[in-house]
């Protein structure tokens, strides 16, 4: 059955797989968080270009220039700080608890906890995140991964199967849910979801080798996390 999914992923267009990120501009806040000056938001706009870019380091140094008490402007820093693998994302991430943003908070979190492979505390933050916001695919697809990693797997396929319902577009729960199936060594499912979802070869082989690093004995459980941070197995926003 391995050379039926393989064969599928040689037919298929070969692409870059998503890196799971959300669009920086899709972090806003709700009507109780106050809001910034128009020159302001243009700042934050442009911090947000300059992340999607790849370009962290630029997109701090303006977010540096806005307001710290701006809830937005926190969750911005504590994400840049989190995919520089930098201490100062804790802090930041938890001064935004109980606040407008508490689910992004709990949700940065869980990912922090699951790229150091605590997945009970990740489990935990995220499972709070899925409460506070339980139409997030981003958060659903994480706790995932955590339950993933832990060998939950019904657990695991509940919340990949709900985030690519709640968002179809994203590939990321799908390529996920491969990994799951190869894991179960199910390739008749996984191949027809490849073809179905028009997975390329190079997300193929990569879910492949998560299943295989899931699988090989002896090893702790791989850490989660967002892929710019840290390699991710699976895959993680």
């Amino acid at each position: 059955m391995k050379a039926l999914i393989a064969g599928v992923g040689l037919l298929l267009l070969s692409g870059c797989a998503t890196d799971g990120q959300a669009p920086w501009s899709a972090l806003t806040s709700s009507s109780s968080c106050a809001k910034l000056s128009s020159e302001e938001q243009l700042s934050l706009n442009l911090a947000d270009d300059m992340a999607n870019d790849g370009k962290l380091h630029a997109s701090l140094a303006n977010l540096q220039n806005l307001p710290e008490n701006s809830a937005d402007v926190r969750l911005r820093k504590a994400k840049v700080y989190r995919l520089l693998g930098r201490s100062e994302a804790e802090p930041l991430y938890r001064s935004l608890l109980g606040s407008c943003l508490s689910a992004e908070a709990e949700h940065g979190l869980g990912q922090l906890a699951a790229a150091k492979g605590d997945n009970g505390q990740a489990q935990a933050h995220l499972q709070r995140a899925a409460r506070l916001a339980p139409t997030d695919e981003k958060i659903r697809n994480d706790l995932g991964v955590v339950y993933l990693n832990q060998l939950r797997v019904e657990d695991a396929r509940f919340e990949f199967l709900t985030a690519m319902e709640l968002k179809q577009s994203d590939q990321l729960a799908a390529l996920n849910l491969v990994t799951l199936l190869i894991y179960q060594d199910d390739w008749n499912r996984a191949a027809e979801l490849v073809s179905r979802l028009g997975l390329s070869p190079a997300q193929v082989t990569e879910a492949q080798a998560r299943a295989e690093k899931l699988k090989a004995p002896g090893k702790p459980a791989p850490a989660a996390a967002n892929q710019v941070a840290a390699v991710a197995i699976p895959t993680i926003q």
